[in-house]
C-alpha cells in the first residue's frame, strides 16, 4: 500500500533542485563550465550530451569529484542522494568504494592515458539546464554507476536508466563476513528460477549460456532485436537505434523481444510471486518513495504482466543473466566477467528512458503552435 505521508515526486523535485543550485553556487567559472550542459530538449542534436551514458571507466561528461574541494564534494553527493532512496545511495557509495578494492586486486594498474585507472574520485556530475526551469536534469556517473534524473513541471518525470554494478561482486570482510552490494538482487532472482517446476524452468531459461554483458548495453533507446555489444562500443558511443553494429555472436537466444521472453508472473506460485515482488523492489526502490514505481506492483494485475527470463547456470558462482520485462519495465542483470565476480544491473523504462518520450511530446507540441 502507498503511504500517504511518504514524499512525492514533487517533493523530490524540490529537494533535488535545491541541492543542484547549492552545488552549482559553490563552483568557480571553470568548474561551472564542466558541471553544466544544455537543458533537456526533444532535439537529439541539442540533447546529444545528455543522451549519452556509460557504465565503464570512461569520460562520462561533467565535473569529477576529485576536481572539487571537500565542501563541494559534499554538496555534489547531497545532489546525488536527493535522487536516490537511502538504500540506493548507500549502494552507490559502496560501489564507488570498490574502486579501491579493485585497484588492489589488479595490483594497482596504471595506464598512459590516465593517472589512476581505478579511481574512486573519477565520478562525473553534470546538471543540464537551470534547476529553476520547468524542465532540467542531472547525471551522475562513473565506473559501475549511472544515475539519470529528469525534472519536468515540478516533479521527477524520469529516473532511468539507473545502472549499478559491482567489481568485485563479492569481497571478504573481517570475521568471516562478505560484502556483496548487489548480492540480494542476485539471490532473489536465482530463488525465483530455482523454485520453478521443471516444465516452467525450461521456459524461463532462454539459453544454457549467459551473454557477456547486458543485452541492451548503454543504448539510449532500447528496441526488440537488441543484443550485447562489443566492449569497445560500450566504452565509446552506442550505435544509433535501429542499426546493427555487429553484436556479439551467439547471443541470439537472449535478444530483446517485443512480447517478453521467459515466463509470466501468472505462472508462479505464491512464494514465487512474493520473491518476484522483492526482486522488483531491489531494482525499483533505488529511487526515492514517490518516484519509484514499486507501488504499481501492489496490484496483482500489474504483477501478472511481468515476465522473468534467465540464461546461464542457476548454480551460485557460475556465469548467469536474468531479465524482467513488462509494460514500461526492463530490468537486466549480468554476472559473467572475472569468473562471475563482476555484476552489472540496470533499471530501464523502455517508453521513457531519459524522459525522451516526454521531451519528444513537448517538442511536437511546440512545433505545432
Amino acid at each position: 500500500m502507498t503511504d500517504p505521508s511518504a514524499p512525492t515526486a514533487e517533493d523530490t523535485a524540490a529537494w533535488t533542485a535545491a541541492a543542484a543550485a547549492d552545488w552549482l553556487d559553490s563552483l568557480d567559472p571553470a568548474g561551472l563550465a564542466a558541471a553544466t550542459g544544455a537543458g533537456p530538449s526533444g532535439d537529439p542534436v541539442a540533447d546529444a550530451d545528455r543522451r549519452r551514458w556509460f557504465y565503464t571507466p570512461t569520460d562520462h561528461g561533467g565535473l569529477t569529484l576529485h576536481g572539487q574541494g571537500p565542501a563541494q564534494q559534499q554538496r555534489a553527493m547531497r545532489l546525488v542522494a536527493s535522487g536516490l532512496s537511502e538504500a540506493g545511495f548507500a549502494t552507490v557509495a559502496a560501489v564507488m568504494g570498490l574502486e579501491n578494492v579493485l585497484d588492489r586486486a589488479q595490483d594497482w594498474p596504471s595506464r598512459p592515458y590516465r593517472e589512476r585507472l581505478r579511481d574512486p574520485g573519477l565520478y562525473y556530475l553534470r546538471v543540464f539546464g537551470d534547476p529553476g526551469a520547468r524542465t532540467w536534469g542531472w547525471r551522475f556517473g562513473g565506473h559501475h554507476v549511472s544515475v539519470n534524473v529528469l525534472v519536468d513541471g515540478g516533479r521527477v518525470a524520469a529516473a532511468t536508466p539507473c545502472f549499478l554494478g559491482a567489481n568485485p561482486a563479492s569481497t571478504p570482510l573481517l570475521g568471516g563476513g562478505t560484502a556483496r552490494p548487489l548480492g540480494p538482487t542476485e539471490d532473489l532472482a536465482r530463488a525465483v528460477v530455482r523454485g520453478l517446476p521443471p516444465e516452467l524452468a525450461e521456459r524461463a531459461v532462454l539459453s544454457p549460456h549467459a551473454p557477456p554483458d547486458l543485452v541492451t548495453a548503454n543504448r539510449p533507446v532500447v528496441a526488440p532485436g537488441d543484443r550485447p555489444l562489443p566492449t569497445a562500443l560500450i566504452r565509446r558511443e552506442p550505435p544509433p537505434a535501429g542499426t546493427d553494429p555487429g553484436p556479439v555472436a551467439g547471443t541470439e537466444p537472449v535478444a530483446l523481444t517485443g512480447p517478453p521472453a521467459g515466463i509470466p508472473a501468472t505462472a508462479l506460485d505464491d512464494r514465487g510471486r512474493t520473491l518476484l515482488r522483492a526482486l522488483l523492489s531491489a531494482y525499483l526502490d533505488r529511487a526515492p518513495a514517490g518516484v519509484s514505481p514499486m507501488p504499481r506492483y501492489d496490484d496483482d494485475a500489474a504483477l501478472d504482466e511481468v515476465h522473468i527470463a534467465w540464461a546461464g547456470s542457476t548454480e551460485p558462482g557460475e556465469p548467469h543473466y536474468h531479465r524482467l520485462q513488462g509494460p514500461r519495465l526492463l530490468l537486466e542483470w549480468d554476472d559473467t566477467q572475472d569468473g562471475a565476480d563482476h555484476a552489472h544491473s540496470v533499471w530501464r523504462d523502455p517508453e521513457n528512458d531519459l524522459g525522451l518520450d516526454l521531451l519528444d511530446a513537448h517538442h511536437r507540441a511546440f512545433a505545432h503552435r
